[in-house]
């Protein structure tokens, strides 16, 4: 889109364009809408035969762009572009020459119109009604049956005073002035419109702003009825009434404050323009003072801290007695030689059950000879393996038989005694645990 109206622009600074009519005259009112539609027909094209197939470049005859007060937007719901502003009071008499390029995108085709445009003087009204309408979009309103049917719920009903000069002053898109998208493209993105007239606001009128003062304060209030809902939306408006507000020579001062007239009075008063200064006059900026302060007042702050715990921990000492933890640093040292002694102790007794174990490998045994008749004494080693074995056969070698078969002597004679069971199993730990 941007690259065919540079083509626009190229062919109408080139005289490239067809001129079709030089004679376009339309006439504005100062402080009035001013609204006007470009179409095809304008350049005498009677028919379309692809969708979007014209494109339209308004500017200021030889200059790249629209005055400041006029607006162009194209429509895609009527294929059409719009013009439309409020002429300001100091242009009044005068005429405004408007260069508008079409360019045909199904044959490039180019025509050239200039409109001229009378701006006739009109005072403007002092009294003006400001809203928001939500459910429709700026083009809606280039429809003349609805404005006519807005001002006629002012003139027959609100405000009958109004009823010779009510006009709309101002009409602008809710996102050009600082409105959001709505979330969902079908919906509608909402128009401000301002009408106005020279009677004084009606009763009714003031007893509504009274009704909707407490909203001020609040962004947006689509959920808000109020007395006179009904009336707008029998015609197909839907208002935000945190939006509607009555603003005139005895308005509130938060209503003035509200509109912009307290910015638009101070934007008359005369400015002192303001003269920048050099690169060199600009102050340096030490950063050297900057970390010693930053540093200085934590340290002093923390010496401040540690000279109070000082203090506190050298004057106040006797304070900190525990009698217990006391008793224990006095008596540590005879803790550690206990601990020792035991240990010894232990080790001690390991060694001689460990001597007792060793020492109890030999026992005594008596046998009896059956020539003498008499008990021999014979010392006998458990160790020994000769001594767990009879002459003709091992009778046990278990310890949990209650007898041994021993051999007393060599003779045929000699005669069998029952050993004593033998003490348990020692283990290797040297601890003397029975296995």
């Amino acid at each position: 889109m941007h690259l065919e109206l540079i083509i626009i622009a190229g062919l109408a600074a080139f005289g490239l364009a067809t001129v079709v009519d030089t004679t376009t005259k339309l006439e504005a009112n100062v402080g009035e809408l001013f609204t006007y539609k470009i179409e095809p027909q304008l350049f005498n094209w009677t028919h379309q035969v692809i969708s979007e197939q014209f494109r339209y470049r308004p500017s200021l005859k030889s200059y790249p762009d629209l005055p400041s007060w006029l607006r162009y937007m194209y429509s895609h719901e009527y294929h059409a572009g719009f013009l439309y502003g409020t002429p300001p009071k100091s242009i009044a008499g005068g005429h405004i020459h408007l260069d508008v390029v079409a360019l045909n995108r199904q044959n490039y085709e180019t025509r050239h119109v200039v409109i001229s445009l009378f701006v006739a003087h009109k005072f403007p009204t002092p009294n003006v009604v400001q809203m928001k309408i939500d459910n429709l979009n700026w083009v809606h309103f280039m429809d003349p049956g609805r404005v006519e049917n807005l001002r006629n719920i002012f003139r027959k009903d609100l405000w009958p005073g109004s009823k010779e000069d009510l006009s709309v002053i101002f009409m602008e898109s809710a996102v050009n002035m600082g409105g959001r998208l709505p979330l969902r493209p079908q919906q509608r993105e909402g128009v401000i419109v301002h009408v106005g007239s020279f009677a004084q606001f009606s009763p009714r009128l003031q007893e509504l702003q009274e009704e909707v003062r407490p909203l001020y304060k609040l962004p947006t209030c689509t959920y808000k009825r109020t007395s006179v809902q009904k009336i707008f939306e029998n015609v197909g408006f839907k208002l935000d009434w945190c939006a509607f507000k009555m603003v005139g020579v005895e308005s509130p001062t938060e209503i003035l404050y509200h509109s912009g007239k307290q910015n638009e009075e101070q934007q008359r008063q005369p400015i002192d323009r303001w003269m920048g200064i050099s690169r060199d006059d600009v102050p340096v900026r030490n950063y050297i003072d900057e970390f010693a302060f930053a540093f200085a007042i934590p340290g002093v702050i923390f010496a401040i801290l540690v000279g109070m715990l000082s203090a506190v921990l050298c004057f106040h000492h006797e304070k900190f007695y525990d009698p217990h933890s006391e008793f224990f640093f006095a008596n540590i040292f005879h803790i550690c030689e206990e601990s020792c002694h035991r240990k010894s102790s232990s080790v001690t007794s390991s060694n001689s059950s460990l001597h007792l174990d060793m020492s109890s490998t030999v026992q005594m045994v008596q046998c009896s000879d059956t020539k003498t008749a008499q008990p021999i004494t014979t010392l006998k080693s458990l160790k020994d393996p000769n001594f767990l074995l009879d002459n003709t056969s091992i009778r046990s070698q278990s310890p949990n038989n209650s007898f041994y078969q021993l051999d007393c002597g060599t003779s045929v004679g000699g005669s069998l005694y029952a050993r004593p069971k033998p003490p348990p199993y020692k283990g290797n730990n040297g601890l003397g645990v029975d296995i």
